[in-house]
């Protein structure tokens, strides 16, 4: 299929980074993909900003440091309003202390500006249809400083759903209006989440989930 195929469903994705060689060598890899348009491109947090209140993408790669306004500040920023937009950070860093912060802070993936064309291409997609990504490098470093237990319980449909918006970076509250459930009722379910994964920790959470595959 291409992307002049009206059933053709095209993922508009939208590129952040502060050097112009790295950004337009992304932006041109991703063309060469039928699946992906690239709507804008900013070269900074605060343009970031004033792009996204004019149009926002499907998907945000997003660089994490930058001038100004960093990457893992724009994502804690667009967590705050409540902009639930797929973020993928990139980096040119495995450093698993920038991985544990972008997933603080709310993002939805992390991988190196290294990566094959076919993996980026794949990460947007799993970003798209609300899937989370992770740096397998980087998730050894993780795994090798924490000690990542397997999932004890299957976690039920509505834990998995909850699960995936804490990763998103968004409070019980947040999560509470997002799926119409009472703020005590998510509360309870956080606390049957942790229980079942074996941790007292929303960001251990995480890592289990994205370690075990469930997210």
């Amino acid at each position: 299929m291409t992307k002049n195929n009206p059933e053709h469903k095209i993922i508009n994705v939208a590129l952040v980074d502060d050097q112009q060689l790295v950004r337009q060598g992304i932006a041109g890899l991703l063309t060469l993909s039928d699946d992906i348009n690239i709507i804008w491109q900013a070269e900074d947090g605060e343009q970031a900003q004033l792009k996204l209140s004019e149009q926002q993408p499907d998907v945000l790669l997003l660089d994490i440091r930058m001038p100004k306004i960093s990457g893992i500040e724009l994502v804690k920023i667009l967590r705050s309003q409540g902009n639930s937009l797929p973020i993928l950070m990139l980096t040119t860093f495995d450093d698993s202390e920038l991985f544990m912060q972008s997933l603080q802070a709310g993002a939805n993936g992390f991988l190196l500006k290294d990566v094959s064309l076919e993996k980026l291409v794949n990460a947007v997609k799993t970003l798209a249809n609300g899937g989370f990504v992770a740096e397998p490098v980087v998730m050894k470093q993780i795994n090798k400083g924490f000690d990542i237990s397997p999932v004890l319980e299957k976690l039920s449909e509505k834990e998995g759903q909850i699960l995936k918006l804490m990763a998103g970076g968004f409070s019980n509250k947040e999560i509470a209006a997002s799926i119409f459930l009472a703020e005590g009722t998510v509360k309870n379910h956080v606390s049957n989440i942790l229980s079942k994964l074996n941790t007292r920790d929303r960001t251990r959470a995480v890592l289990i989930a994205l370690n075990e595959g469930i997210i």
